[in-house]
């Protein structure tokens, strides 16, 4: 059978999720049956739709005409019965299986044979739904984000059973609704949930490793890194009862895979009812829905800067950064072994200050690290050793944030913060890769728009070069001597061929 084209659909669910849905398909011009079972729901939804349409109209965003048409076509029910002649219905009920699996089996006994039931769930398997069905092969999973009709992304998934038609209907429908339609396989998190699981749970182990605070962990990924929000911002507004459920859910889909392990401090903010934004206190207080957040420490003022000898372990990264200090007005001793009065600045990728000092017979009491992954021009990474005595620390701080840009200090670690965070969401997507879950080019497009990245994972390892990725991954490897940091195989093969992370096997 071909791709189906779909005139007549039904959503079953008119909470915000199936009201979106409804939105961009009336939108599209579908003929959209609106059913729910509590009553008088399917009917708000619908009048709750065309005020929508009417600001959309006010703001100038949607003509008259349009507006009123796509209005038309929206038909709230009271019945089943009465999606009889739907050639799809999407569920966008509540979040259980059992629920899921008796609506299909109650619309299988109404809709014809070839009608599509597709399920919006957002951690349930399309497989298992499925099963439920006396049609299997007619299931599939389309998952949009909230606000539906913003988040441009859609997700189709294939369960085991599930027969090619329905997959590639379901994304010639969300491209004709204005989204990214992308297709995974039937996987735990399908393709954005689960290539979200590096951000926020190698943030936790940062903070856990008290390398920084919470404010400091997310100035350097939003201003640094680039991400729109800090780790511990994000988590604030999606709320703990959502978001560590979540990891957890995907934790033990994998059977305790050591890359999605959930962290000990959102299970207990979450026990204690510090959820976030909803609750007035997360990470930060929220006072009338504004946060709290502490102010950066003051830059120090030293009245007289030590020299400043670098590493020579990396000459390109060396040049940029002898560049950078002497334009800030320091003295930068050009020799192999530093002075006995100099600064030493250590540049590694995925080490820490402690072992690039020792590798490098410096005198750990004047050792700092600098993060060189990442331009220095948003915000620059400092790192002591335990040992980093207070004056070298505030001139090397001073000296750095001599032209305005803002430094961060941080304990030591291996990775630093953006290294570790971003090695961990680039091989994540690489893995994703790997088990096809889907192919590159979702996998990052997906990820990208469904999680607001600046860029999406494979194309940002390509960025930074596989061969730099891969070798934080091995230093955090051999350092931590954890296996959430063992590098994907994929990740692996194109860094020894020079290929892109992209690059599909043929």
């Amino acid at each position: 059978m071909s791709v189906r084209e779909i005139r007549d659909m039904a959503v079953v669910g008119a909470g915000v999720m199936g009201a979106g849905i409804a939105q961009i398909a009336a939108l599209a011009g579908l003929t959209v049956y609106l059913f729910d079972a509590r009553e008088g729901a399917a009917e708000s939804a619908r009048q709750g739709l065309v005020a929508t349409f009417d600001k959309l109209v006010a703001k100038g965003k949607l003509d008259s005409a349009t507006a009123q048409t796509a209005a038309a076509r929206l038909r709230p029910v009271t019945a089943i019965a009465e999606l009889a002649d739907c050639q799809l219905v999407v569920e966008a009920i509540v979040e259980r299986l059992d629920a899921k699996r008796a609506l299909f089996a109650e619309l299988e006994k109404v809709v014809a044979d070839d009608c599509v039931l597709a399920t919006n769930t957002s951690s349930l398997s399309v497989t298992s739904i499925a099963a439920g069905c006396r049609l299997p092969g007619r299931v599939g999973g389309f998952h949009f984000f909230n606000p539906v009709a913003l988040m441009k992304i859609v997700e189709v998934i294939d369960g085991l059973q599930g027969e090619s038609w329905v997959g590639e209907t379901l994304l010639a429908l969300g491209e004709r609704f204005g989204h990214v339609a992308v297709r995974a396989k039937d996987t735990p998190g399908f393709i954005v949930n689960h290539g979200g699981r590096g951000y926020g749970t190698e943030a936790m182990r940062i903070l856990g490793e008290s390398i920084t605070d919470e404010a400091g962990l997310d100035r350097i990924l939003r201003e640094q890194a680039g991400f729109r929000m800090g780790p511990c911002e994000l988590f604030d507004l999606t709320g703990l009862d959502v978001s560590h459920p979540v990891t957890e859910s995907i934790y033990e889909q994998y059977y305790q895979e050591p890359r999605y392990r959930p962290s000990v401090i959102t299970r207990q903010r979450l026990d204690a009812g510090l959820l976030g934004r909803k609750s007035g206190q997360g990470f930060y207080r929220y006072v009338l829905g504004v946060q709290q957040a502490p102010e950066e420490p003051a830059v120090p003022v030293v009245a007289n800067l030590p020299p400043v000898w670098v590493s020579h372990v990396r000459p390109a990264a060396r040049a940029n950064v002898v560049a950078l200090l002497e334009n800030l007005g320091a003295t930068v001793e050009p020799g192999l072994r530093p002075s006995d009065e100099a600064l030493c600045l250590v540049l590694p990728l995925g080490g820490d200050a402690t072992s690039s000092a020792k590798a490098e017979g410096l005198d750990p009491l004047r050792t700092l690290a600098l993060d060189i992954l990442l331009p220095l021009d948003r915000r620059r990474v400092l790192m002591t050793t335990p040992v980093t005595g207070p004056g070298w620390r505030d001139a090397a701080r001073a000296l750095l944030a001599a032209d305005g840009v803002p430094v961060s200090l941080i304990h030591d670690s291996a990775g630093f913060v953006s290294q570790r965070v971003l090695a961990q969401i680039i091989n994540i997507a690489s893995d994703m890769a790997q088990q096809r879950v889907a192919t590159p080019g979702d996998i990052d497009r997906a990820i990208r728009l469904g999680l607001g990245y600046p860029q999406g994972p494979l194309s940002w390892g390509d960025a930074l070069g596989a061969e730099t990725v891969l070798q934080v991954l091995d230093n955090l490897h051999t350092f931590y001597r954890d296996p959430r940091y063992r590098p994907s195989p994929w990740l692996i093969r194109r860094a020894m061929l020079g290929l892109s992370l992209l690059t599909p096997d043929n």
